[in-house]
């Protein structure tokens, strides 16, 4: 346990007796991501995050009454996302174009021209160009955005609408912007485990993610609190958050709040148009009251517990049936399946891993797992290397005993990334913005652990929201007014890495960031 570790409660775990972290700063250096942070190109507008690259070139493209969007033949999906541009330029700037048309081969005067090449590529971009980039050109005729997937089309899209915004002239300047993420997962995970959030809630924040070129939502979809009530498991909260019509599962969902096959579909299909991924995460075998509570015999101690007893056969089992009947409701490649802070035998720990890592891997999904296994009998011998790793405290299982192990991985460590609202510790009052953007990047963890940027085995980065404090009162806006504060910063840092985006320092770039908004379509957050 490092010096540092030991002022640091665990990922979910308050104990008494620990000293608080400071609320909104770090009190020890974490490593730096500025030695390979890059400007942003001289002279491109402003958009968050920056464009990778930007040749100017000369006059400006004007939007107006003759202006619409066109798109490529024979794509519905791109049709689709050309209909709700013309919505959203309607929202955003007041202009109401003509309707969008299929493109007939010409480019015609006021056009914004979507088109999809699977064949475009770019030197530098690379795979993530592949997935995600796009090329769009600016003259004073016409706007081309070429992109090799939807994707890239509609990040292109978040910047044309992000500088139309800043401009009351309603113009874009003339010229050449190639852009792409240089690391494939960029996320935010909300725990609704702990603390319910209403659909209108998660679907804004799908739109707002997806304005700053986000692509990963993970969704928290069941815990309790940390500790029982008069050590009484019966009396704690907790929650299971997907209501099943089956009558196997009845009973199962929160009473306070969950969202049925409808809602989240819902939730799936908006993501899809706004090229965000929902990340389900069912977690066990511990912070499963809610399973233990629905089936008694499955949990250690009789019941009175937040632990499954995988010494049971019928706990695993269990779990087996309850993913089985749930995957089928999720589009994402990746289900995330807890397997955290576990404190049984480690054999059974590992029977449990690797079984229900085996098992998405029949349902055709990448398992994903929290980082556990330097604390939890400190080998990951036998351990599948398929679970992609979530690194979110060195002391449980840090990013150099992760690579050494042959895992692949994602950071999304406690002590730069975690918020749990208005607690003493873990970012009470928002993360640190001014380190995260002068000193942090994806590929920077604390206590020496940092790896090389654009490691190859490291995809990306997630900052999370822990609803600890279940008996505190705050509201799901509250929570928004901390998030917001470092959504900007933390877009641009994990998009390319980049604490110096158009030149600007910290202050001025988020005063910059503010005039941006959130985007359109908001339900509930307002821009």
């Amino acid at each position: 346990m490092t010096d540092n570790e030991k002022f640091r409660p665990s990922r979910r775990a308050v104990t008494s007796g620990l000293a608080a972290l400071a609320a909104g700063g770090l009190s020890v250096p974490l490593g730096s991501g500025a030695a390979f942070a890059r400007r942003a190109p001289e002279g491109a507008p402003f958009v968050v995050p920056a464009l990778q690259r930007w040749q100017g070139g000369e006059g400006e493209f004007r939007l107006g009454a003759n202006s619409r969007v066109v798109v490529s033949r024979g794509n519905a999906r791109l049709l689709k996302l050309a209909r709700t541009l013309t919505g959203e330029l309607v929202e955003l700037t007041g202009i109401r174009l003509l309707e969008p048309l299929v493109d007939n081969g010409r480019a015609d005067e006021g056009e914004i021209r979507l088109l999809l090449d699977p064949s475009a590529s770019h030197p530098e971009g690379g795979a993530r160009y592949r997935e995600e980039g796009s090329t769009t050109t600016v003259t004073a005729q016409h706007i081309t955005v070429t992109a090799p997937t939807y994707e890239g089309a509609f990040h292109a899209t978040r910047s044309l609408l992000q500088i139309l915004v800043q401009d009351e002239r309603r113009v874009v300047p003339a010229g050449t912007a190639a852009d792409w993420p240089d690391y494939a997962r960029r996320g935010f995970m909300l725990d609704v485990g702990r603390r319910y959030f209403t659909p209108e809630f998660i679907r804004d924040y799908i739109r707002a993610l997806s304005w700053f070129k986000f692509n990963d939502f993970q969704i928290h979809l069941n815990d309790n609190e940390i500790k029982p009530p008069e050590g009484d498991w019966s009396k704690a909260q907790s929650a299971f958050r997907l209501a099943s019509d089956d009558p196997k599962w009845a009973g199962l969902a929160a009473r306070d709040g969950s969202y049925d096959r409808s809602t989240w579909d819902g939730f799936e299909e908006l993501a899809a148009t706004h090229a965000v991924r929902l990340t389900p995460e069912i977690d066990a075998p511990a912070h499963s009251r809610a399973f233990v509570k629905f089936r008694p015999d499955i949990g250690l101690d009789g019941g009175n517990s937040d632990h499954l007893d995988l010494a049971k056969p019928a706990a695993t089992q269990f779990m087996r049936d309850l993913f089985t009947h749930f995957v089928p409701w999720f589009r994402s490649p990746v289900v995330h399946y807890g397997v955290d802070e576990y404190g049984g035998p480690v054999d059974q720990y590992k029977g449990y891993f690797n079984a229900l890592a085996a098992h998405l891997k029949d349902l055709d999904k990448q398992p994903a797992a929290w980082g556990s296994l330097a604390r939890i009998g400190n080998t990951a011998e036998g351990y599948d290397k398929d679970a992609r790793i979530y690194s979110w405290n060195n002391g449980w299982y840090g990013p150099q005993a992760i690579k050494r192990d042959g895992f692949e991985f994602v950071n999304i460590n406690d002590v730069t990334l975690y918020i749990v609202p208005f607690a003493d510790y873990y970012h009470g009052q928002g993360l640190d913005g001014r380190y995260l953007y002068e000193e942090w990047a994806p590929h920077v963890f604390p206590d020496g652990q940092s790896v090389e940027p654009f490691d190859p085995a490291l995809h990306g980065a997630l900052f999370a929201v822990w609803n600890d404090l279940v008996h505190e009162t705050y509201t799901e806006l509250d929570v928004h007014g901390l998030v917001n504060k470092t959504l900007g910063v933390l877009a641009q840092k994990m998009w390319s890495g980049s604490g110096d985006a158009a030149g600007l320092a910290y202050d001025a770039f988020q005063q910059r960031v503010n005039t941006l908004g959130l985007g359109p379509g908001l339900e509930l957050l307002g821009t």
